[in-house]
């Protein structure tokens, strides 16, 4: 496995010393003290399923990527695995998202950013486009499609920095990925200035969708907070109960990756209210789909996504 000294990267603890996990937005371009020096594909690991197909839109043929958290999985409970330690110890690079997404990967992950370039991705976007609350960084960027449009070009900044002799390559893909996403932020909001205006409210198994409702005007509520490590309090439930029924609405939504008990005590909170409540459909929020299918892409899921949810309002 291929020596690497100690870079100047982005770990979680970006712009700070590399034992700190918790890392902050500063705008800052990512950096690599020695690039790549091997011959042939690189081994790209990432974590979660959105990192990972954002690695592949730009990095193409030149890379092997590798994703450690499949559908369904919760990245914030996430507990790395003994095969997930060994596959990041042999990778070339590596890159996750950063804001403590990971949570429970933070120790692990800046442990390794000290032997090989890592790269936590979000932690590379201006501190004003990232949304905080009580001092906590919101890390959903991927749900504005304009913001992670400028993640997929601080990928490409890595990588080039990473792999120079591959920039003519990672620049043309950037250019060519960037308009595919300008095009999907128009259909989106497209799609949801469809819905009236006082119907654009959704309720959601935890607090996820703020640069969703910040970018595309919709009014968004969690059950549970920004991650799902902690539990939802009994009175944050039943004020959630009184606005569904005080503002008639008539949908919320499950999410793959989250338990839907929580969802199903709002529903029973709301029918002893006498109000009617239903699934409006199951999310995709931080974790794709299945592989192989349309919504294992990061395309495929904002659509899968915005039709349940334009559709629920509607």
């Amino acid at each position: 496995m291929r020596s690497w000294p100690l870079v100047l990267v982005l770990l979680a603890g970006c712009g700070g010393a590399a034992d700190e996990p918790h890392g902050k937005p500063h705008g800052l371009p990512p950096t690599v003290e020695k690039p790549y020096a091997g011959e042939g594909t690189y081994k790209a690991v990432c974590t979660v399923g959105m990192v990972a197909d954002l690695v592949r839109e730009i990095a193409g043929e030149r890379a092997t990527v590798t994703q450690l958290m499949g559908e369904g999985v919760d990245p914030h409970t996430y507990k790395s695995s003994p095969g997930d330690v060994l596959a990041i110890s042999g990778a070339d690079v590596v890159f996750y998202s950063g804001l403590h997404l990971e949570g429970k990967m933070a120790e692990m992950l800046a442990r390794q950013a000290r032997r090989k370039p890592s790269f936590a991705i979000c932690e590379h976007l201006p501190p004003e486009v990232i949304i905080e609350d009580d001092g906590a960084h919101d890390p959903h960027v991927w749900f504005d499609v304009s913001l992670w449009s400028r993640a997929a070009g601080v990928v490409a900044d890595a990588l080039c920095a990473f792999d120079p002799e591959g920039e003519t390559i990672y620049r043309t893909r950037e250019k060519k990925y960037r308009a595919r996403l300008a095009d999907l932020h128009a259909w989106v909001k497209e799609e949801l200035a469809a819905v009236p205006q006082g119907r654009r409210v959704m309720v959601t198994a935890h607090d996820a969708f703020r640069y969703f409702g910040r970018a595309y005007g919709v009014e968004v509520r969690g059950i549970q907070g920004v991650s799902t490590e902690g539990e939802a309090g009994v009175k944050h439930v039943n004020e959630l109960v009184d606005f569904l029924t005080e503002r008639g609405v008539k949908a919320i939504f499950v999410e793959s990756s989250v338990s839907k008990r929580n969802v199903e005590a709002l529903i029973e909170g709301c029918g002893f209210k006498g109000h009617k409540v239903t699934v409006g459909g199951e999310l995709y929020s931080d974790a794709m789909g299945k592989p192989g299918t349309p919504e294992g892409t990061y395309e495929g899921m904002v659509r899968h996504n915005v039709k349940a949810i334009a559709g629920a309002l509607k």
